[in-house]
């Protein structure tokens, strides 16, 4: 199995690709454990569609960052372009509703910077000069 992190400002991407097993799972947890502050969150962002392979342990890897998150809230796991048999899993397991789901990796990350963009301060109407509000 390969892994290919990318760090963005807002998340971290991590491209596996190979198969997935017993021993590939420990190497990913603690592949995990190495970038986990790598983002704000933290938000990791899993793109698993090239996996050729994997049993039980791409659970096992989930399960494990989700009890993680549980103890520091804020933080979000995206699974990018999940195969329909993952998606079963997912369902089975009950872990499908504690992941986001996207269809691009690129989509992601920009909706995830256009969400952590502050918006532009505004004046009151009326114009008072440098009082920013919120509509």
């Amino acid at each position: 199995m390969s892994i290919e992190t990318i760090r963005h400002l807002h998340c971290t991407v991590m491209r596996a690709t190979g198969e997935l097993d017993h021993a590939g799972r420990a190497r990913f947890s603690a592949h995990i454990h190495t970038v986990w502050d790598w983002s704000a969150g933290p938000v990791l962002v899993f793109d698993l569609a090239e996996l050729v392979f994997y049993d039980s342990s791409v659970i096992g890897v989930l399960a494990t960052a989700m009890q993680r998150m549980e103890a520091e809230p804020g933080g979000r796991i995206v699974v990018v372009r999940p195969s329909e048999h993952l998606l079963s899993v997912l369902r089975l397991t009950d872990l499908l509703s504690h992941v986001e789901l996207s269809g691009s990796v690129d989509e992601t990350v920009a909706e995830l910077m256009v969400d952590a963009t502050p918006p532009a301060p505004r004046s009151w109407p009326g114009g008072t000069p440098g009082v920013a509000y919120n509509p």
